[in-house]
C-alpha cells in the first residue's frame, strides 16, 4: 500500500473540503497549520475564530475524513485552535484588562497546591488502563509522595470500585467538594456523585463542565502528583483536560497487539499535538504465566509497545503481565500494590511509578502554560 509521505498530499486532499459560510476550501483560506505525518499517523490544526468554533465542527470532521481516506493513513487527529486570533491581538503599552473569558481561562489554569498533573491514557478501551492508573498512583504513594487520582471517565467511572470506596462526596463549605480517600490516596470520580448504574447521557460541553468542577472545585490539598485516569479514545474529555490543566506529561497504556498499538499511537500523537510531553508507554497484558505449569504464553503477542516506543522516540516504561491476581485485587477494591506489596507484579508497578516520578520535575504543572484549544 502506498504511504502518505508529504504535507502536499495532505493539502491536496483538504482542498476538497469547503467552509460553506465563506464559500472556499480550507487550504485556500489558510486555516490549516502544523501538519505532522509520521508512520501513517497524521495530525494538524484548523485555526478558527473562537466565536465560530461550533459551526466549524462539521468542517473539522470533514477534514479528518478526507485525510483518513488517503492510502496508508492509519489515524488522523484534527483539533480546532484559536491561536491565530491570539497572535493578531494588538499589543498596547497600557493594555486594558483581558476579556472575561480569557481571564477565566488564565485564573483556572493552575491547580493550587498540586506540583504535577499526569494523564494516564489509551487509544482504546479494554487495555486495562484504569487498573494500571490506580496501581501507579498507589506505587507513587507508598514511596511517601502525596498522591491524588481523578477518574475522568464520566461515562464509565471505575475508581470507586477499584479503591473499595462507597458513599457520596460531600462539601464542607458548600463551595468545594472533599475528595474521598483510600490507602493514603485522595480520589474524585463521577461515581462518588451519582449511582453506579445511572447512565450519563451528556454532550461534550457537559462533560467538560463536570471535569472542570472535579479538577478545580475539589479540596485536593497539597499533592505532589495528581494522576488523571483518562477515558479511552481521544475525545472531548482529553481536549478538556489538555485545555484546562497544564499537564506535566502523559503515560500511554497499550496491549501488545497491532490493533491496540494503532490506537495507542493516535492517543500519543494527540498529546504531542497539544504540546503535552509523553512520559512513556506501558505494555499491559504483556504475557501470561501459567500458575500451574509455569509456562509463559504471549496471548496478545509481545514487545509491540517497546517497538512502538523506540520508533516514536519515547521511553518504554515496562511490561505488566496478564494475571488473575491483578484483575481480582482491582475488582475487589484492594489493588495489588497494597494488597500484596511483596509480589513480583506489585514490584513491576512500583518500578514504573518510580520512573514516572523521576520524569516529573517539581512544580512542572505551574510552569507549563496550557494550550489554547477551542472545543465545542
Amino acid at each position: 500500500m502506498a504511504q502518505v509521505t508529504s504535507e502536499q498530499q495532505i493539502l491536496d486532499a483538504l482542498k476538497a473540503v469547503r467552509d460553506p459560510e465563506r464559500d472556499n476550501d480550507v487550504v485556500s483560506l489558510g486555516i490549516i497549520s502544523g501538519i505532522i505525518v509520521k508512520d501513517g499517523n497524521v495530525g494538524f490544526s484548523i485555526e478558527v475564530d473562537p466565536n465560530h468554533a461550533e459551526r466549524m465542527e462539521p468542517v473539522r470532521k470533514a477534514c479528518e475524513n478526507a485525510v483518513h481516506a488517503l492510502p496508508g493513513v492509519l489515524s488522523v487527529t484534527v483539533v480546532l485552535t484559536a491561536e491565530r486570533e491570539t497572535q493578531a491581538a494588538p499589543a498596547a503599552p497600557a493594555a486594558p484588562a483581558a476579556p472575561a473569558a480569557q481571564a477565566k481561562q488564565d485564573t483556572r489554569a493552575a491547580l493550587p497546591g498540586i506540583d504535577a498533573v499526569i494523564a494516564v491514557a489509551s487509544g482504546k478501551g479494554g487495555v486495562g488502563k484504569s487498573t494500571v492508573a490506580i496501581n501507579l498512583a498507589l506505587g507513587m504513594a507508598v514511596t511517601g509522595l502525596k498522591v491524588g487520582i481523578l477518574d475522568a471517565d464520566i461515562y464509565g467511572p471505575s475508581m470507586p470500585r477499584m479503591l473499595g470506596i462507597g458513599g457520596r462526596a460531600v462539601s464542607g463549605d458548600g463551595k468545594k467538594l472533599e475528595p474521598m480517600e483510600a490507602y493514603g490516596v485522595k480520589a474524585m470520580s463521577m461515581g462518588f456523585l451519582v449511582d453506579e448504574e445511572t447512565p450519563m447521557i451528556w454532550r461534550g460541553p457537559m462533560v467538560q463542565g463536570a471535569l472542570e468542577q472535579m479538577l478545580h472545585d475539589v479540596n485536593w490539598g497539597p499533592l505532589d502528583v495528581l494522576v488523571v485516569d483518562m477515558p479511552p479514545g481521544t475525545g472531548d474529555a482529553h481536549l478538556a483536560i489538555a485545555q484546562r490543566v497544564p499537564l506535566a506529561g502523559a503515560v500511554i497504556v497499550s496491549t501488545p497487539q497491532d490493533i491496540a498499538l494503532l490506537d495507542a499511537r493516535k492517543g500519543l500523537n494527540m498529546f504531542r499535538k497539544v504540546d503535552v510531553p509523553v512520559l512513556g508507554i506501558i505494555e499491559n497484558m504483556s504475557y501470561f504465566m501459567c500458575p500451574h505449569c509455569g509456562e509463559r504464553s504471549e496471548i496478545f503477542s509481545h514487545g509491540g509497545a517497546r517497538d512502538t516506543a523506540a520508533k516514536l522516540g519515547v521511553p518504554f516504561l515496562g511490561e505488566v503481565p496478564l494475571d488473575m491476581e491483578i484483575r481480582e485485587t482491582s475488582d475487589g477494591g484492594r489493588p495489588i500494590v497494597v494488597s500484596n506489596p511483596g509480589s513480583p507484579h506489585a514490584k513491576v508497578f512500583r518500578d514504573i511509578a518510580a520512573q514516572i516520578a523521576a520524569r516529573i520535575a517539581p512544580g512542572a504543572s505551574e510552569r507549563r502554560a496550557p494550550p489554547r484549544i477551542v472545543v465545542q
